[in-house]
């Protein structure tokens, strides 16, 4: 047997964004790092190679399709440069650390033997590594719901494999309505596909405001996106060549056939394999690795960060749990989960809806008395850009305090809404008033202008 041995001053369990941002830091500060990552397919984590890059540059090239463009070609052509672009990424994320002098990357399984120790492969190739921090980042997977014929489905997708396969769904079904379901709902009826979405709640984005969400379905609706809420799904039958959704809706029973079933269901805290009851590494009642307010688990040198410990599901999220770390590694190790304030949120449909804070129903139930600016982005005298790039579609909505005149919260669903949100949260950190962000100047023709017009809009709505 060949059994080597490392150790590390700092280990890293999966190369996640917030993983890799310690790893390069310390590494650069002379410290021996070695990180582990399990699929030569995931240097740089989730976001580089099967989310928010690839997804969102499948927003871009399907907005980019003319009508007399092949459907099936440009869709094959664009899953190509999606995947030319992830691969180029996934090998400068390898390369940026790999080739630090005191930082080792390998590929393989690692498992838990006891609180400093992992092992990594099996057999003749076992390779054993002790660290004195060790830092557990390995994400997230897909949630497949329990429904009879879903799982040994051969139609069935996760995101994950929908975005790699060349071959455009002529009909596409969608079990889950949240974030990921829409966004992917967009894309590919912008590709061309037939889409139907499935929702078990009575409507789409049940934690957004009725007007927001009814502004969000209304532009779903109009690009071609059946939307079936209230939907339980009894069973999913194979056929040759598709699949029949089973449905109950009403008290009536309903099917849609389809080339391909994505499920988006939301995923869950990839820790399976990890061996965490060897390491007394604690976990919460829903999978996570059970953490404090400074990211440590119940063995104070193991450290958890990004989606494995139950926070919110976001790259940026991850981003800051590094910075958690990094404080306690090497700073004052004050910083902590409970600093964020106002920390935004895009879903990337077309136009995307960006938010931010509480929604109207949010804030009145906190006891606050609150006005509300709204107004349908084709009204709004003061953002030519909409008209500029043909977007016109879509409504922003801020939620403010009545007696403080500050930003409590906002929705904003119209073109380049991911950037202007931004500008909002960081108004919002620094109690910046509306009136303030209302009368502010800005560059012409830009959509953050918009907010001259939208905050002069102001009504109470504390009845």
């Amino acid at each position: 047997m060949n059994n080597k041995t490392l150790h590390a001053d700092i280990l890293v369990i999966g190369f996640g964004k917030g993983g890799k941002t310690v790893a390069a830091r310390m590494g650069g500060l002379g410290r021996k790092v070695v990180l582990v990552e399990q699929s030569d397919r995931m240097y740089g984590g989730t976001c580089p190679n099967v989310g928010c890059v690839p997804t969102k540059a499948l927003v871009h090239h399907s907005g980019r399709r003319r009508p007399g463009d092949s459907a099936q070609d440009w869709y094959e052509r664009s899953v190509g440069q999606v995947q030319s672009l992830t691969s180029l990424f996934r090998s400068g994320n390898y390369d940026g650390l790999n080739g630090m002098d005191t930082v080792t990357v390998i590929t393989g399984r690692a498992t838990f033997t006891d609180p400093h120790t992992v092992t990594v492969g099996e057999g003749h190739t076992r390779l054993t590594i002790t660290g004195d921090t060790i830092l557990i980042n390995t994400g997230s997977e897909p949630v497949i719901p329990d429904v009879p014929g879903l799982r040994t489905s051969g139609f069935l997708l996760t995101s994950t494999e929908l975005i790699e396969t060349t071959t455009l769904p002529k009909r596409l079904a969608i079990i889950g309505g949240g974030y990921l379901g829409l966004e992917f709902a967009s894309i590919y009826r912008r590709f061309g596909s037939e889409v139907t979405l499935f929702e078990a709640a009575p409507r789409i984005l049940g934690g957004q405001d009725d007007d927001v969400a009814a502004a969000v379905e209304a532009i779903l609706t109009d690009d071609g996106i059946q939307i079936v809420t209230g939907a339980r799904l009894l069973e999913v039958n194979d056929g040759l060549s598709e699949a029949t959704v089973v449905y109950e809706r009403n008290g009536s029973k309903h099917a849609v056939d389809a080339e391909a079933v994505l499920v988006a269901t939301g995923r869950r805290p990839a820790t399976s394999g990890l061996g965490l009851a060897a390491a007394g590494v604690r976990t919460t009642g829903r999978g996570a690795v059970e953490v404090d307010e400074y990211l440590r688990t119940s063995r104070p040198h193991i450290y958890a960060l990004g989606d494995v410990n139950g926070g919110p599901q976001f790259t940026y999220i991850s981003l800051d749990d590094s910075r958690i770390v990094l404080d306690q590694l090497i700073g004052e190790g004050r910083r902590t989960t409970t600093d964020r304030i106002a920390v935004p949120h895009t879903l990337f449909m077309t136009p995307p809806l960006a938010t931010v804070g509480l929604t109207e129903k949010e804030a009145r139930a906190a006891g606050h008395r609150v006005k509300i600016a709204s107004q349908p982005v084709a009204e709004i005298i003061a953002m030519p850009r909409a008209y500029v790039v043909e977007e016109t579609r879509g409504m922003m909505k801020f939620v403010i305090d009545a007696e403080t005149d500050e930003i409590l919260g906002a929705a904003l669903l119209s073109v380049d809404a991911q950037e202007m949100v931004n500008t909002v949260a960081l108004a919002m950190r620094h109690r910046v008033r509306a009136a303030e962000l209302r009368d502010a100047i800005y560059t012409h023709p830009s959509s953050t202008e918009a907010f001259n017009d939208v905050l002069g809009t102001i009504v109470r709505a504390d009845q």
